[in-house]
């Protein structure tokens, strides 16, 4: 198996596990950094690599009246104040064309 890295988590080979996780959806700041914090401790904690995995806009609900969340730029924020806490990699959904532009450093 390849070896690869997300950041500088490496993935494949011999490498631990790594953990993706987080809400399905981003409720806000605080509730992103809460998640954040006691995902990265349990991987820590096992020895494994966490990156955090969740979404600022669900375009695919069944309900037109369901909540997507809280839009690219305001997720965008709070993905940089979760990096810039924990220091891990973040990552989100892709389901409209313009959310794959690249996000600011």
């Amino acid at each position: 198996m390849s070896l690869l890295h997300i950041s500088d988590i490496p993935v494949g080979g011999d490498s631990p596990l790594l953990l993706i996780a987080g809400p399905c959806q981003v409720e806000g700041r605080d509730h992103a950094l809460m998640c954040a914090e006691r995902l990265s401790a349990m991987a820590r904690d096992v020895g494994m690599g966490f990156v955090y995995k969740s979404s600022y806009d669900k375009a695919n609900r069944t309900s037109a009246n369901a909540a997507r969340g809280v839009g690219m730029e305001e997720g965008l924020r709070i993905f940089e104040a979760v990096k810039d806490a924990f220091g891990c990699p973040v990552l989100s959904d892709v389901h409209l064309p313009n959310n794959a532009r690249r996000p600011p450093k």
